[in-house]
Order: C-alpha cells, then structure tokens, then sequence
C-alpha cells in the first residue's frame, strides 16, 4: 500500500501491512460465543473497514445488533515487536491473536494497539479474532448522531458498529519511536517536540532530527534520550519581514508544512527511522475576535459529518477525503466544523496539506449519569491525545447543545461537567480556543457560539445587524428557545460566532429512506436555492457583531436534504455560485 495512505500520517514509517479487506463475520446478539475457540462456522464475510451497516461491508443490515465477532489470518516476518493497530472500534473491543488475548479497548471514535510478539505462532500463518459490543441502545456512551431507534429519525442516522477505520501491522526493532507531538509557539518562532522511546533503552542513544521546507533545511540537530523521552523546544530564525514570516507560516490561503524526519541513533547504528510534518501557527483568541497568526481571522465554516451514501462514516478511499478537502474550499470556505465525529487521520493530513481549518468535536451522549461523563472523559482525552499535533485543528468542541447535559440552566452538576470539560481541555491543551457547549446555554467558554435556524434574512440580520447591543442579545434572544449564556457567566467579550444556521433543502429531486426529507427551509428549484442562500450568507458575512459563520450542511446526510451537495458530492449548483455567495465579490 502507497505512503501517502499511511493511516498515521504524522508518524510514518515505510514499512507497514494493511489488513483491511475480506474478514469472517457473524453477528452474536444473545451472547452466544465467549471467546475465539467458541466459534465453529462463520455466516458472513465483510470487507474491513467497513461497518456491518452500510452497503459497502458486503452486508449492509442495519437491524438491532448488540454484538459481533471478526476474524481472519495473515503472514508477518517477526521482528523484535510487531503491533497490530486499530483505527477505530464502536465501541467495546476485545481483540485475540491465535486464540490468545491482546488487547480489550472501549470507545469508539478513537485508536489503540497491541504488541502482539509473544501471541505469534512460530511458523504457519496467524489469526486475528476480534469481538465487538455495541449496544444500539445504550444512551450513555458517546454514540454522536447513531440512531438509537430501528429506523433514522429527525437528525439521526443508521448505527456503525465495529470496525470502521483502517486495521494494520508494524514489525519494529527492540527500540522503536513510540509517540511524538509537535506544539508550534509562533510569539517565539519555536516548536517544540517531544518523543517517547519503547522498548529496549541503551544508554548514549540519540535522537536526530531533520526539518525541512522543501528544499530548504531549517534544522538538524541531536538530541540524547533520558529515560525513553525527548523534550526540546527547537528555535527557528525568524525572518523578521512580514513577507517572509508569512511565508513560513500555516493558513488555509498558504498550508505550509514542515517535514520531519526523525532517527534513533545508538553509536554508529540506526535503529528506528520516521517521517512526519509540523507547521508554525497559532490559534488564539483576542478580545472580540479569533486570532490566526496572531492576526484576527473571519471563519467561514460548512458543518460536516462526514457521511458517504454506502460507506457510512468510514470515507469510501482515501482520495474521498482528499476531495472533500478540496470541495469545501472550492465552494469558498476555510474550514469545517467536524459535526459530532472524530474524523480519520487522514482527512485531518489533507486538511494540513491542502490548507483547511478544522474544529474537532466529541459525539455526545445522551443521558447525563457516572458513567457517562466517565466514558466521555476517556474518549475525549484520548481524541485530544491523538489530534494535537495537527495544525489544521484551531478549535476544540467536548459538548454540542448541551447534549448529554440536558439540564444546564437548573442543575449546578450539568454546569460543572461543562466548565469541568473546558478546563480539562486546556489543560491537556492549552494552545487552542475551546468552546465548552456549542449553540446556546454557554458557561465556560472562549468562544461563543449561536445556533439559529431562522431562514428569514430580514429578521436575523435585525436580530444580530448593527443596532443590536451585545448586552441585548444575550439578554432577550433565546435561538431554539434556549438562552445564550447561563446565569453566571455573562458574556466577557469573548468572539460571537454563528455556528449553525442555513439548513436549505432543495426538494425537486432530494431522497432520503422511506422518501421522506426535509430541510429547516425548503427550495423549489436550483434558482430558489440560489437566492435563499445568498440571502442567507450575505447576512452571516456582514454582520459585525459575527467572528464567522458555520452553514448548515456540506452534503445531504440519509434523510437531512440540507446539503450544498447531494450525498454523492454533486454540487445542487455551480461551485463557483456558490463560493461567491460564500466570500462575497
């Protein structure tokens, strides 16, 4: 498989095993099998990676299953550590090498890996047995928009249970590059870098690092291994010329990336080798407006959640990504608001690559209890843990309209888990904005965000246009019927952000399941279309009070006909009508 589908773009090596393709499959709902040697016949064979649910998986049953089981063999040339990587599992993972337990992982949107060394058969081939529990009721795990009814209703979809992002090998050496993480602190012109090293540690072991733009060497230097970690700050020279410095800097109008290569040296041998890329940026908030580059930023945004027709949440390729990247900028956007999904790594690298901003947001539960907060904590740290390094991520989202804490205005739990949630974020990141609850009852947060579905552009460019105080809006407008900010945590001038509005359908030729769509505003026909969202997005462009806007949605998603796209990614119109309603002339 080529490089350049690597499923950990940020830390590459070149040599690794797929193991997606054709897999044995059977569904358990009543719990019949406890392990691997249980099992006698399988009743399916699916294509991993793809969920039972969706077309694409050869099985397309999007029915009631509470569990399921995989398996399948492959060949490995054993080194000193071969691990064995999961993408994402939804949601409760056991996993079994030749009948021998490895690993067990709960959370859904999220990776984890297992070395599988000592589970290896000495000769012959190996077997891989994986079990999956996904309750389809269970409203207090993080299920974001899955349908915990039969069928999908309102803003709800088809389930995704088990695998459902890439599955692979690595066969490493006794030392390898276990993490690294990059943080750009553009006020210093500095990244830092840090690395964990596993495995076997001998003393004098170095790190060398090499940075380039282009042809351009920016850095080589060496850095001695203390106890399997490196923590450097590495300093660039600064240009000192804006015209330069913008040069070197990462932004959608001009992605520049740096690439990494990093050795693990011990004397005169190499004994692990990577590539990876980081980029200078900075992403900040300043009084009323948010910064990038430490320059204030006007968003403009298109809601995705990252569903295909047969694929369901799992992109059919890789160049599927790549062209959602470039759709989104051709219809005059600069980012996305990632809508209820922890999006694959690879649609976060062309995002870096081909210049697109990003706001990552944790899928919600639905019930407020112990466990639920508990799973949504691990999930979420585990999300940031993953992301961090990406320099498209600007913003990051734990809760959407108070989803999962359904009672913030009454309950003081429900506020702290919000305020909990925002600190815990900038804790474990405190480079980026973070908006504690996305759409209205805000609390804690750097970031205000408004959804509202009012489709009249008369009356929302009266509710939010120039004569409209600040101290007015949050004290008398209830989008949804909900307050903007909760008692105690007034607005402090924090950026005003329109992150949901829009929501037309184009209804002459829309399809859903059962034939049943709708759009929080219906079109007629592609003129109608047209001039409802010009209308709509001069408003969102226009009005001072905004920071930016998110429109509602990038594509049709199953029975939501809101798109700027039907499902398949054809445009309802022209691309270029589009972007110029989106940018203005």
């Amino acid at each position: 498989m080529a490089d350049f589908e690597y499923p950990r773009p940020q830390l590459r090596r070149k040599e690794w095993t797929s193991l997606n393709g054709k897999w044995n499959f059977l569904f358990d709902n009543e719990g019949r099998y406890q392990n691997p040697c249980d099992i006698k016949n399988w009743t399916h064979e699916i294509i991993v990676p793809f969920a039972p649910e969706c077309k694409a998986s050869g099985i397309g049953d999007t029915g009631f299953h509470r569990a399921c089981w995989y398996q399948r063999e492959f060949d490995v040339v054993p080194k000193e550590h071969v691990i064995l990587h999961f993408g994402a599992v939804d949601y409760h993972a056991r996993v079994w090498v030749n009948d021998k337990l490895v690993a067990e992982h709960e959370g859904g949107h999220t990776p984890f890996s297992a070395d599988i060394t000592l589970a290896l058969n000495k000769e012959g081939r190996q077997r891989v047995t994986v079990w999956v529990e996904d309750d389809p009721a269970d409203l207090e795990k993080p299920r974001g928009k899955q349908d915990w009814l039969l069928n999908p209703h309102s803003i709800w979809y088809p389930r995704t249970t088990g695998i459902w992002q890439t599955v692979w090998l690595e066969c490493l050496s006794g030392t390898y590059i276990e993490s690294i993480r990059w943080t750009p602190h553009l006020e210093r012109w500095e990244i830092g870098f840090e690395t964990f090293i596993a495995g076997e540690l001998k003393p004098g072991m170095q790190v060398a690092i090499r940075l380039t733009r282009g042809e351009q060497l920016l850095v080589k230097d060496s850095y001695e291994v203390i106890s399997g970690e490196v923590h450097r700050r590495i300093s660039l020279s600064d240009p000192g010329i804006d015209d330069y410095r913008n040069d070197l800097l990462w932004s959608p109008e001009r992605p520049t990336l740096i690439d990494a290569q990093i050795e693990v040296w011990h004397g005169d041998t190499l004994i692990d080798e990577i590539r990876s890329y980081t980029a200078l940026r900075s992403a900040h908030v300043q009084r009323d407006r948010l910064m990038l580059n430490g320059r204030p930023y006007q968003l403009r945004l298109v809601l995705d959640q990252g569903y295909w027709p047969d694929s369901f949440m799992t992109a059919p390729n890789d160049d599927a990504l790549r062209r959602d990247v470039e759709l989104v900028k051709l219809m005059g956007f600069n980012g996305v608001r990632k809508h209820q999904k922890i999006e694959a790594p690879r649609f976060l690298y062309w995002a870096d690559k081909l210049g697109l901003v990003v706001w990552e947001e944790m899928p919600s539960a639905y019930r407020f209890t112990t466990r639920s907060i508990q799973r949504l904590t691990k999930e979420w740290m585990e999300a940031i843990e993953r992301d961090y390094s990406h320099p498209c991520i600007i913003v990051w989202v734990p809760f959407n309209e108070s989803w999962g804490v359904p009672d913030l205005p009454q309950s003081p739990a429900h506020r702290d888990a919000v305020q909990a949630f925002y600190h815990l974020t900038k804790t474990l990141d405190p480079t980026r904005p973070v908006i504690g609850n996305d759409g209205w009852e805000s609390a804690a947060t750097d970031i205000i965000g408004i959804h509202d579905y009012d489709c009249n552009p008369v009356t929302l460019r009266e509710r939010y246009g120039p004569f409209v105080k600040p101290e007015e809006l949050f004290d008398r407008r209830r989008p949804g019927g909900r307050i903007l900010t909760l008692d105690g945590y007034p607005h402090r001038g924090q950026p005003i952000i329109l992150t949901e509005f829009g929501g037309i359908a184009l209804m002459n030729s829309a399809s859903g399941p059962n034939g049943k769509v709708w759009g929080y505003m219906e079109s007629q026909d592609a003129e109608e279309f047209t001039q409802a969202y010009a209308a709509l997005l001069e408003v969102a462009r226009k009005t001072a009070l905004f920071s930016g806007f998110c429109y509602t949605q990038f594509t049709d998603t199953f029975q939501e006909a809101n798109g700027l796209l039907y499902a398949d990614r054809t445009p309802k119109i022209p691309l270029d009508v589009i972007a110029k309603a989106t940018r203005g002339v």
